[in-house]
């Protein structure tokens, strides 16, 4: 089984740092309650770690053919 998580923006990123906006603009969300599916990587978590308080993280366990 694969896991993978969905992120979705829940607070606005206007007045955080560029370090912020940037991260979310790397997980490829670009405006409030938009989503974004990604495989669940140490490199993913630690984008959400620095973000967490701006986005909603929901685990979506798929299972592979």
């Amino acid at each position: 089984m694969a896991t993978r998580l969905r992120i979705t923006q829940k607070r606005s990123a206007i007045g955080r740092h560029r370090r912020q906006k940037r991260t979310l603009e790397a997980l490829g969300i670009r405006r409030l309650h938009h989503s974004a599916v990604h495989n669940d990587t140490p490199q993913i978590q630690g984008m959400i770690a620095r973000v967490g308080h701006l986005v909603e993280v929901e685990t979506i366990t798929t299972e592979d053919e």
